[in-house]
């Protein structure tokens, strides 16, 4: 398997760098069977969740792709879905940088990237050429210009126009990379927006005559409780699926690195515990009224299976497919399987 290798030369750039060549890149070396040559393989465990088909529980969390620029080449890896974005309705170009950091002792990240995407419209344009057809996730977010008190105006924007193209959208309300983002979480905000959206839902299903779920994104940072009431709220306005969990802004395991101090999301093998409990938690309070997709610290199979077992529907992955590659996928894939029989 050469994805080690193609590891090897890609961590001699700057991270930034090395990923927007991979990116763009993606689509050319799916015509040209590079995935195959970098060990992908699609492996078949079909899953219904939130009223869709997943050809497979292991999907692409937000944040790889942005801007929806290597869909094809992204599915080509052997993911059951793929979510792209976060993005806004207008484009913005993030914070500073260095605004990415490797700690590859740790199979872990730090980021500040800041929503940084080229705008929904573009996204949209970028997806009319993807040739595409599985589940596909967006997932939308507000503008870092925007005030918290008008931040539902952005969601709702986002939601309006991908609506007809997104198999569910998922609504960021938890990247520690926007100033105040965090607080849309918790309390009246959160009802207002859920609200907001549920109203705006109907009235999109209406239109396109096809319901298209809802997910929203939360942060692992919070304590039991809190989780509780948001487990609580998703359940009162019968939103559709959560996912569980962002980066974390603690920095726990990764204490002495040389990065430890950088301001950010840290993600990777560090966050797998905190995420894991998070899952426990809401399953608890949320006793299957909606699914949850388990996200944070999966770098190998058992991992997967774990936020399955913890109660999880499904997992994404991202940082571990960094460091590992399309064969985490299969595991991952292999691993639900065991565990369920």
């Amino acid at each position: 398997m050469l994805y080690p290798l193609a590891r090897s030369l890609m961590f001699r750039m700057d991270p930034e760098t090395s990923h927007d060549l991979a990116l763009h890149g993606m689509n050319l070396a799916a015509t040209l069977g590079i995935p195959k040559l970098l060990g992908a393989e699609t492996v078949s465990h079909p899953v219904e969740v939130m009223g869709l088909r997943f050809p497979n529980p292991v999907g692409l969390a937000a944040g790889l792709d942005k801007n929806g620029i290597a869909v094809d080449g992204l599915a080509a890896m052997g993911f059951g879905f793929i979510e792209v974005g976060t993005v806004t309705p207008k484009a913005q170009p993030g914070n500073d940088r260095p605004r990415l950091f490797r700690l590859p002792e740790h199979t872990a990240i730090i980021n500040r990237m800041g929503f940084n995407n080229l705008g929904v419209d573009q996204l949209l344009k970028n997806l009319e050429r993807s040739r595409y057809q599985g589940v596909l996730g967006i997932n939308i977010g507000k503008n870092k210009v925007t005030p918290n008190e008008k931040a539902n105006d952005d969601y709702l924007l986002c939601m309006r126009k991908v609506y007809s193209r997104a198999s569910y959208i998922t609504v960021n309300v938890s990247s520690p990379n926007t100033p105040g983002l965090r607080t849309l979480q918790h309390g009246d905000s959160l009802n207002g927006l859920l609200d907001a959206l549920k109203t705006e839902q109907a009235r999109q299903a209406r239109l396109h005559g096809r319901y298209v779920p809802i997910a929203v994104k939360i942060a692992p940072d919070m304590e039991a409780d809190e989780l509780t009431a948001v487990a609580n709220a998703l359940k009162a306005y019968e939103i559709d699926g959560v996912i569980a969990t962002n980066t974390t802004l603690s920095r726990e395991g990764v204490e002495n690195h040389r990065f430890a101090d950088e301001a950010g999301g840290l993600s990777g093998a560090p966050v797998r515990n905190r995420s894991t409990q998070a899952i426990r938690t809401l399953a608890e309070a949320l006793d299957g009224a909606l699914p949850i997709i388990g996200v944070g610290g999966i770098t190998e199979g058992f991992d997967a299976a774990e936020k399955i077992e913890a109660g999880a529907s499904l997992v994404q992955i991202y940082t571990g497919f960094i460091y590992r590659g399309p064969k985490l996928i299969q595991d991952s894939v292999r691993a639900i399987q065991a565990l369920e029989g």
